[in-house]
């Protein structure tokens, strides 16, 4: 009974460790009543990777980083330890992804794994990693550090063609070009008043009477309708149809061969007699010019008559 005290306190101090300790892991991440395997990776760069990073696969947290180990004697200083849950096997040819873990710039671990899933004779069989395995790294950029690159990239170009437009106008106004193109402006809008004024002047003077013209046209126009919707068309075409029914009976005339343009035009004998005529009448006219005299006679009173 006399230690019962000292019993006491023995059991509080042991509880009291028993809580910082389990507190101190519970702060870290760590879980002391889930048995855990070790495994570790190596790495040039960690790009701000700290203990008690978590550990993820496919999005889920499985563990996190125990230690991280350096040397900087070696290419690739960093070497980290880090505890997956037990009852997760993580199969040949997974790979430890160094990646962003969330965007204040944190990062953590990505395991990696990769389907080695083999069949033979029918069963299916995975061949698992041992615990302490060193496990192939890589470095996945995020997306701020993607981002970054490529907002460097285009404000690079961009600063470069800035740079360009301020050197083309330099060599313009080193080359009094603007001055000359303010010049061209200041004549081409002098121009541009002088046609508006002319432009202003005709509208006011030349569009008016060209207006009234027009209207005069039409108006002349419409009495021209008018005039041939007035007349008499019908008795006039009728005549011209009279006039035409002579015209044709004239032409019937004289295929029939039975009136006088008829006989003239397709009687031979009456053509070659008209011809003989015409040739005996010259050779008598011919003959007279040439012998007046066999055509003179005396008259009774001695006076010479033709």
């Amino acid at each position: 009974m006399k230690h019962i005290r000292e019993i006491k306190v023995g059991v509080l101090a042991a509880v009291c460790l028993f809580l910082l300790f389990f507190g101190l892991n519970f702060l870290k991440g760590v879980n002391i009543f889930s048995p855990t395997n070790s495994y570790h990776g190596v790495f040039y760069n960690l790009h701000g990777l700290e203990e008690q990073a978590a550990v993820y696969i496919r999005g889920h947290k499985v563990g996190q980083v125990d230690r991280i180990h350096y040397d900087f004697t070696r290419d690739s200083a960093f070497t980290i330890d880090i505890s997956v849950n037990r009852d997760i096997a993580l199969p040949e040819g997974t790979q430890m992804a160094l990646v962003s873990d969330g965007l204040l710039g944190g990062m953590a671990i990505e395991l990696q794994i990769q389907s080695t899933d083999r069949i033979s004779d029918g069963v299916q069989s995975t061949d698992v990693l041992a615990r302490g395995t060193f496990l192939p790294t890589t470095y996945v950029p995020g997306l701020m550090e993607s981002l970054q690159g490529d907002l460097l990239a285009h404000v690079d170009k961009a600063v470069q063609d800035i740079d360009s437009l301020v050197a083309s106008l330099q060599g313009q106004v080193a080359g009094n070009h603007i001055q000359s193109a303010l010049q061209n402006v200041d004549r081409v809008s002098g121009d541009l008043t002088v046609v508006s004024s002319d432009l202003k002047k005709m509208m006011n003077n030349q569009v008016p009477r060209i207006v009234n013209k027009a209207d005069t046209m039409v108006t002349n126009l419409n009495t021209v309708v008018a005039d041939i919707r007035d007349a008499d068309l019908k008795s006039t075409v009728g005549r011209v149809d009279k006039a035409v029914d002579g015209v044709n009976a004239v032409v019937a005339d004289v295929r029939s061969q039975e009136g006088t343009l008829g006989q003239l035009i397709y009687n031979k004998a009456l053509y070659n007699h008209i011809d003989a005529t015409v040739i005996s009448a010259d050779s008598l006219l011919t003959d007279l010019k040439a012998h007046p005299k066999r055509y003179v006679h005396f008259s009774l009173f001695g006076k010479k008559e033709k």
